[in-house]
């Protein structure tokens, strides 16, 4: 496969900068079997689903990642002072974090940067691709709080580069059902948005049930593929955990005969990661480096509930597998055409697994 091939042309007024207002106002394409297309909106969701139905959410709550920090000016000649933007994406230790710097090449080992809230950093390593790697002068939990104080949401750069992020964003870049006591992602699960209270009533009320499990957002499902050959893309690792009460719900739908509908890549890319051969899922926690492309045998994915992703993407990718690229290709063709919004803060699909 060739990455021209996940290719397609996105006109920038379809990129949302702003979440649907309430949430479950958004729209929502529905992707049969077969690639029959159905215009809803999200709270048209119960009606598409079947009693018995099982929706997968992820837990992850999402930290204040992006920060804005200063490189003092070097002695001798080394430079005056820069302004850095942070985006962390891997935590290392309780005090130390890999990040992307803009611009890395104000940067070197030995500097350090200064924050809000008296939080300060030293960089210990600078790699490719802005990676760098910084060792904070708090730990654990006490670097959390600060984090709370200096940090801020850490929007897609799509969305960044056209504004800056403010008040609102805390809360809307958070999932209603996201565990304070799950915080580690740095980027939010995005089809966990549209949920409501009175969406999930409704949803009960139709007989769909829903369990949770975590899985930590960071930079692998996220970073672009820059390889034309698709196979040579290699995805970073990220942290999941399914509890004995999740697995268990998930195993008792599947053996009453219930679709098992992932909310997000992130919670499919963890049910496949965790299902074995014949589909059953075991508690544990892991990591995963998955990577579905069209080819994947799914074993336990019956449908998806996500937003439209990026072209050349590896989500793009994924739902492809899931429902063909000819049949995705025509979806979003057909979204474009009626002006869905797109991205984290955009639409969502339903699609069935062909």
């Amino acid at each position: 496969m060739k990455l021209s091939d996940f290719d397609f042309d996105l006109p920038e007024d379809r990129i949302a900068l702003r979440p649907a207002r309430p949430r479950d106002a958004a729209r929502l394409l529905h992707v049969a079997k077969g690639g029959a297309l159905g215009d809803h909106t999200m709270l048209e969701l119960p009606g598409l689903l079947q009693p018995g139905d099982l929706l997968v959410l992820n837990n992850t709550s999402v930290i204040p990642a992006a920060l804005t920090g200063e490189r003092p000016a070097r002695d001798a000649g080394g430079g005056g002072p820069a302004r850095i933007e942070l985006n962390l994406h891997t935590r290392m230790s309780a005090d130390s974090w890999r990040a992307f710097a803009r611009p890395a090449k104000r940067l070197r080992p030995g500097d350090v940067l200064q924050f809000a809230a008296g939080l300060s950093a030293l960089v210990l390593e600078k790699a490719d691709g802005g990676d760098i790697a910084l060792e904070f002068n708090r730990s654990g939990a006490a670097l959390d709080e600060a984090l709370e104080s200096a940090g801020n949401p850490p929007l897609p750069p799509y969305i960044a580069s056209k504004r800056a992020p403010d008040a609102a964003d805390r809360d809307d870049y958070q999932t209603m059902f996201s565990d304070p006591a799950r915080k580690g992602s740095v980027a939010a699960p995005t089809a966990g948005l549209h949920f409501t209270p009175r969406l999930f009533d409704a949803l009960a009320a139709r007989g769909v049930n829903h369990t949770t499990l975590t899985l930590h957002v960071g930079a692998g499902t996220f970073l672009p593929v820059k390889t034309e050959n698709v196979a040579e893309h290699t995805m970073h690792a990220e942290w999941y955990e399914i509890g004995e009460d999740a697995a268990a719900a998930i195993n008792a739908a599947r053996a009453a005969g219930g679709r098992i509908v992932p909310v997000g890549t992130t919670a499919l890319r963890t049910l496949e990661s965790a299902a074995d051969a014949h589909g059953t899922i075991k508690a544990g926690s892991a990591e995963t480096a998955i990577f579905i492309t069209p080819g994947y045998d799914f074993r336990i994915t019956d449908a998806l509930l996500t937003n439209f992703h990026l072209p050349k993407s590896t989500l793009f990718m994924l739902v492809s597998a899931l429902a063909g690229l000819d049949v995705m290709r025509g979806a979003y063709a057909h979204a474009i055409a009626q002006h869905y919004r797109f991205f984290s803060y955009g639409d969502a699909c339903l699609i069935e697994r062909r």
